[in-house]
């Protein structure tokens, strides 16, 4: 579901976001991150026979390939060139930008899933008017950040 013709899908967001990755992360030291298989624009297109297995199998492998990029990444790294699009980028600039571009769409995820949802939106951090109740609650109401209702 789309708020407008101009508006992303959750689904879609997910499965821009695993193309995303997948081509930024695969061969992340040694290869353009914009990979010549990468076909961007179809990203933003959810057939009638795309299924959430389809769209959650794309989610998983892409985080995986993020995070097996990033344990083998070491310190000298950082510094290294690596190229997106031709552009020459320095290790920790190519994850800054990925970082920043994965924050945008994650957000704009969240904002639908809680339009959508409604008043059965389970917030992700403390709600709204509890703020003072999160102040001075024991610590074992918290749960990793997140405040349990």
């Amino acid at each position: 579901m789309t708020l407008d013709p101009e508006s992303n899908s959750i689904a879609t967001l997910v499965k821009h976001i695993a193309g995303n990755a997948r081509s930024r992360f695969t061969d992340f030291l040694t290869s353009d991150g914009e990979k010549a298989d990468r076909f961007r624009d179809q990203e933003f297109e959810i057939s009638a026979s795309t299924t959430r297995e389809e769209i959650m199998r794309r989610w998983e492998q892409a985080w995986l390939q993020i995070f097996s990029t990033l344990d083998a990444l070491r310190p000298e790294d950082v510094e290294r060139i690596i190229t997106i699009r031709q552009e020459p980028h320095t290790v920790m600039q190519a994850l800054n930008r990925a970082l920043g571009h994965y924050a945008q769409h994650i957000g704009q995820i969240v904002f639908l899933a809680k339009h959508l949802r409604s008043d059965q939106w389970k917030t992700l951090s403390i709600p709204r008017g509890k703020s003072e109740d999160y102040k001075t609650a024991s610590p074992n109401t918290h749960s990793r950040g997140v405040y349990k209702t």
